[in-house]
């Protein structure tokens, strides 16, 4: 039988004197009240309670153990009572994991305006250019870009990244303007090694897809090391609207194959579990998903377009 209903009951019989008001307190019968005391009395080896047919009283030993009692089961009540209130208001520590671009260029800010809205939340954020085990690591949430296999894990689409492919001036200078997708095959393209693969795919207004798989001598786990290469003059990069905006608008980035869409990146937060989500986890992915549904991405001639972003609300096992 369950120790605590057990206490719970022999600290309500030694409390009403009475197996009779105990049973109707618990809504069951006087002969499960004198089960559950009988079953303690057993396991501890001792008698807890003098009986008579007048009135029932604690022992010695059984005064102190109903003492103990009231205090593990108001401690017990204390734990039930913060647990709801965790769940019921948003307070305590987030543990968030996403890449390093990503989190510094974009979530950061982001976060910094949360906190400012929810002062009983504290965040410690994990970057990573790798997906980290979010329960080994013991970490709430993830924000994910790309593509995400089947898994026990529940997401939640924020939006999607526009991927433009770009170069720099004194690359284009010497190399040539690539017009069509095959053309890139005749260049050094910079490779992201955790992408899933090195087929670029590109879509002409017609709607017709062309896939290129590209080549180059340079290579990293890294977007900000490879914006810095295509920077220096050292290829041809396809990346995130929010990794290369400023280089746009600088003009230290021009923009390649205007008329051709490429293939937008999928932002998920991606946490464990979805049945008694904590309010600071649920408020924060609800935050995320407002605000990165009104994020601006660049116009194909490398100006801000003002488009907003779509914010799917739907759920699915990924990973």
């Amino acid at each position: 039988m369950d120790r605590f209903t057990g206490m719970a009951v022999f600290a309500k019989v030694v409390d009403s004197a009475s197996f009779a008001a105990a049973a109707r307190h618990f809504n069951m019968s006087p002969a499960m009240v004198s089960k559950h005391v009988r079953t303690l009395e057993e396991r501890l080896g001792v008698r807890l309670l003098n009986r008579t047919t007048r009135r029932v009283s604690a022992t010695e030993v059984g005064q102190d153990y109903y003492e103990r009692c009231l205090r593990i089961l108001s401690e017990l009540e204390d734990a039930d009572r913060a647990a709801g209130d965790l769940q019921a208001a948003p307070r305590g520590l987030l543990r968030v994991t996403t890449s390093v671009s990503f989190g510094a260029r974009q979530l950061a800010p982001l976060i910094a305006d949360y906190l400012a809205a929810y002062p009983d939340v504290a965040i410690d954020l994990s970057l990573h250019d790798y997906y980290v085990d979010l329960l080994e690591a013991r970490i709430d949430l993830a924000i994910r870009l790309g593509q995400l296999s089947d898994s026990s894990l529940i997401a939640r689409k924020l939006c999607a990244v526009e991927m433009v492919l770009c170069a720099a001036p004194g690359y284009l200078k010497t190399h040539g303007v690539p017009q069509k997708p095959r053309d890139l095959l005749k260049h050094s393209c910079l490779i992201y090694t955790h992408a899933a693969s090195r087929a670029w795919t590109f879509t002409d207004r017609s709607g017709k897809e062309e896939v290129v798989r590209v080549a180059g001598r340079l290579s990293a786990n890294s977007g900000d090391a490879l914006l810095a290469l295509a920077v220096k003059d050292s290829g041809i990069t396809l990346a995130p609207d929010y990794l290369v905006g400023d280089d746009l608008t600088a003009g230290r980035l021009i923009r390649l194959l205007p008329d051709y869409a490429t293939q937008d990146t999928p932002v998920y937060a991606v946490y464990p579990h979805s049945r008694y989500l904590s309010a600071k986890t649920r408020t924060f992915v609800d935050f995320l998903a407002s605000r990165f549904a009104h994020l601006p991405q660049i116009e194909r001639d490398g100006h801000d377009r003002g488009v907003a972003l779509d914010a799917s609300r739907s759920l699915r096992a990924v990973g």
